[in-house]
């Protein structure tokens, strides 16, 4: 029985390490920062096409799916909102992806 049960019990905790994680931090212009690295002076905007998250002053780029699915956020939050209202300078997103190598690989982005 031992011998069934420690490898089942070593695959669930590599299994459980390989699952997708939550990142919450300000959306950023990727091309800026990679220019000027700094994320104060690089909020993404609607016409951004590539992005970064900065989470606790670590700065992840987003994988191609996930630059498409910012963009659309992006677009659709700025369709929702009062136009008699300012909108915020930062872009607020909660990413659930996996992350790779300052990459990651989004499954959702939902911005605020």
């Amino acid at each position: 029985m031992r011998r069934i049960l420690l490898p089942i019990t070593l695959f669930g905790v590599f299994a459980m390490s390989a699952l997708a994680s939550s990142y919450s931090g300000k959306l950023l212009d990727a091309s800026c920062y990679d220019q000027q690295k700094k994320a104060d002076s690089c909020a993404a905007t609607s016409n951004t096409t590539a992005f970064a998250l900065e989470v606790s002053g670590t700065v992840y780029k987003l994988d191609t799916a996930g630059n498409s699915k910012a963009s659309d956020a992006i677009k659709n939050r700025a369709a929702r909102t009062d136009p008699t209202k300012p909108q915020p300078k930062e872009i607020m997103a909660k990413v659930d992806g996996t992350e790779k190598g300052g990459l990651i690989s989004v499954d959702s982005i939902a911005v605020q």
